[in-house]
């Protein structure tokens, strides 16, 4: 048994990303910011599925589109592949730990 809230580094100069579960068809990873965002001009456009969950902390999740979503503990998200987003800003004051689970 592990915890996701553990084994976090006081020093966190890069996000970190924990990979929890992979095989052919899914992928479930931890990951954690600390005031961490996408590089400006940066949009992901992923080839598979994901689907996050908000642990702790509080993020931004951006769109060249439309408005963004402002996550906070508890919240998720289903970002369809090919569907450009970015993370605008997450919490620099706290750990922002997501459950990211990336499929299809």
């Amino acid at each position: 048994m592990q915890n996701l809230l553990t084994n976090i580094p006081a020093q966190l100069a890069d996000e970190l990303f924990t990979t929890l579960l992979d095989n052919n068809h899914l992928k479930i990873e931890r990951i954690v910011s600390r005031g961490h965002h996408s590089p400006e001009d940066h949009w992901y456009d992923q080839d598979q599925h994901e689907w996050i969950l908000l642990i702790q902390g509080s993020a931004q999740i951006g769109y060249p589109d439309s408005p963004p979503y402002e996550l906070q503990p508890g919240d998720y998200l289903h970002i369809p592949a090919h569907r450009q987003h970015r993370v605008e800003w997450t919490s620099p004051a706290e750990d922002t730990i997501w459950l990211a689970v990336h499929y299809g």
